[in-house]
């Protein structure tokens, strides 16, 4: 059993490296496997470690093992609920090495320039196309949350299904259809 002490004195200073080399390794491999990408294990296992020098001043730490993996649990679950849902805007804008284009602003342009009609068109065509390849589930999700605007709680009521799964399929919806963008913005520029 390590006891770390709660005054940040030099002995505890070598406690906290101590921990840091013992279990650093493991409590990184454990956070990796349950998070998409390293940087958010990376950032997640700063986090704790973070944590653990603000407890060591204010109160004894008896089992550290299970702390750490308890707090990175903990802070796993939470960098889950901080994702918020992708959203339409951000499938509008896209960007290459010639620059961006945001389809928004030709969508909520207001001249009746012919140019603008016309890559207002083939942007709904895209995205009505687009939007047919996707899987039911998907497109209703995207469609009630982002094109209706029908907040996720009432979706989750409508269909039984949990938030987070409504989040997700709308998650996948919206990479498709910036893939589809993407696309049509690369013929766009190379025309």
């Amino acid at each position: 059993m390590l006891t770390i002490q709660p005054v940040m004195t030099n002995p505890s200073r070598k406690n906290i490296s101590s921990v840091i080399s013992q279990f650093g390794k493991r409590l990184f491999g454990f956070i990796r496997q349950r998070v998409n990408n390293e940087a958010d294990a990376e950032d997640i296992l700063q986090d704790v470690w973070y944590q653990l020098t603000a407890t060591v001043d204010s109160e004894p730490i008896e089992q550290v093992s299970s702390w750490l993996f308890k707090v990175a649990r903990n802070k796993i679950i939470d960098s889950y609920r901080k994702k918020k849902p992708e959203l339409l805007e951000d499938a509008l804008t896209l960007e290459n090495e010639e620059g961006e284009i945001n389809f928004r602003e030709i969508l909520m342009d207001k001249s009746n320039n012919p140019e603008t009609e016309y890559l207002r068109n083939i942007f709904w065509d895209t995205m009505d196309k687009a939007l047919d390849e996707l899987p039911e589930e998907q497109k209703k999700v995207f469609v009630w949350n982002e094109l209706e605007d029908i907040p996720f709680k009432e979706i989750a009521e409508r269909t039984g299904e949990q938030i987070n799964t409504l989040i997700s399929r709308k998650r996948y919806a919206v990479l498709h259809l910036r893939e589809r963008l993407q696309t049509l913005y690369n013929e766009i520029i190379n025309y």
